[in-house]
């Protein structure tokens, strides 16, 4: 048996599967440098050189104006041609057609894929004084095999964001426990009964996955040569049981979020408020523009009164890409980003971001609320006293976006029909399991 793909067993597959464990900092160094590698390593090209990034960020295109107005002879133009598992499957279209970025942002759960089909590039040995910049725990989900796929962007816990004028009107606490917020979601409807605390969204398997995780679950593991797939787990089946609760009894909302209608209900009030990661402040501004001031930041309600774990909604990594002739400078390009007091800076200023970079964690910036919380200067003093407790799991899958769409389609199905959303798990958990043995993983 082995965890390497059995029709799959490039380079980069094994880079990532041979032991199909992630593995720390302390791992890194001495790997190939992707495709430009040669005696020299980290030679650059000669003479002025443009790089091509994909982002999806809000105002990142202000970051990377800083960068090209200090660095003439390295430019970066910016792209934005889809956000998150739609990037995904553009870099893998592009790769396959040779014309790929040279950079691209990658969320930290569709890596391992990337990887295995050779699309992102092996940066050890650009990356080495980089590396040292983060804790062991953050490094680990750009880390495979001691080899480095990414440079760190950010971290994203989950968190609640709450409308705290509709709080006060309508006499609500903040929960602290599932058991709180499942009382006042009943609350809600019978104060205002054209108002939901919250909704469930079937479309984005981020929140829903973050939430599996604060639990306990555990979605992949590996033992010895063969993969484990456990998606339909204890933790993640009381987590779909207490929300099926939730929705079949009319507490909250069914509609997806970023969605018109959804939007529509965050600025009018409908919807008080949203499970979200850190990054939230950067995209209520397009969400809900007239409830500038009106929002604060909580930790997630808890299981178990006092537990202070959370999960993880996104989080980000810059990459370089297998098709880049010029891996040296976008790796330079990566790391500046992700690193520089000023680049980071920036992006808190601009994005939201809460740095997954140590130093990045006590920039002045930090002081100061974000634009759009004026009416809480502590904000990323609470996110900072959550970032700790927040658990990811301890490795992901190499087909996430298939069980991602089993997500969307199987929870969607169920709201509708009013199936079970065990049932949908379970759906999930097959066609994973099922995508996993045709690309020739043994599962056992």
């Amino acid at each position: 048996m082995s965890v390497i793909p059995r029709r799959r067993r490039g380079a980069a597959a094994v880079a990532l599967l041979a032991a199909g464990l992630l593995v720390a900092t302390a791992a890194c160094g001495g790997g190939s440098s992707g495709k430009k590698s040669d005696a020299s390593g980290t030679a650059k090209s000669k003479g002025k050189v443009t790089l091509t990034f994909w982002d999806w960020d809000p105002n990142i295109d202000k970051v990377v104006a800083t960068w090209n107005s200090s660095h003439p002879d390295i430019q970066v133009k910016l792209s934005n041609p889809a956000g998150g598992d739609q990037l995904v499957a553009k870099m893998i279209t592009a790769h396959e057609a040779k014309n790929g970025p040279d950079i691209a942002k990658v969320e930290y759960q569709s890596l391992p894929a990337l990887v295995s089909k050779g699309v992102v590039a092996d940066i050890t040995d650009y990356t080495k004084d980089t590396v040292t910049r983060y804790d062991d725990a953050t490094l680990k989900s750009t880390v495979f095999q001691g080899k480095v796929y990414g440079v760190p962007q950010d971290v994203a816990p989950l968190m609640l964001f709450y409308r705290t004028d509709l709080f006060a009107k309508y006499g609500l606490s903040v929960p602290k426990t599932w058991d709180e917020f499942a009382a006042e979601a009943k609350s809600v409807r019978s104060r205002a009964p054209r108002s939901y605390l919250t909704n469930f969204d079937a479309a984005d398997p981020g929140w829903f996955t973050g939430l599996a995780q604060q639990a306990g679950a555990d979605w992949w593991s590996t033992t010895g040569d063969s993969w484990k797939v456990d998606i339909a787990d204890a933790p993640t089946k009381k987590v779909a049981g207490y929300w099926q609760g939730l929705v079949d009894g009319g507490s909250i909302a069914k509609n997806p979020s970023f969605s018109p209608q959804w939007n529509k209900q965050m600025n009018d009030g409908t919807l008080l408020s949203w499970i979200s990661g850190a990054w939230a402040p950067a995209q209520l501004g397009g969400i809900a523009p007239g409830t500038k001031g009106k929002w604060a930041v909580a930790p997630l309600p808890a299981w178990t009164a006092g537990d202070p774990a959370t999960g993880i909604w996104g989080g980000s990594a810059t990459t370089v890409t297998t098709d880049s002739e010029h891996p040296a400078e976008a790796a330079e390009f990566a790391s500046w980003l992700n690193t520089d007091d000023a680049a980071v800076t920036e992006q808190v200023k601009q994005i939201n971001v809460y740095p997954a970079a140590t130093s990045g964690r006590s920039l002045p910036v930090l002081q100061a609320a974000p634009a759009f919380f004026p009416n809480q200067p502590d904000f990323y003093a609470e996110v900072k006293k959550v970032a700790p407790a927040a658990r990811s799991f301890p490795m992901w899958g190499p087909d996430v976006t298939v069980t991602f769409t089993g997500y969307t389609d199987g929870f969607s199905k169920a709201l509708q029909s009013g199936g079970s959303f065990s049932g949908a798990l379970d759906s999930m958990q097959n066609a994973t399991v099922a995508d996993m043995k045709k690309l020739g993983f043994t599962v056992g």
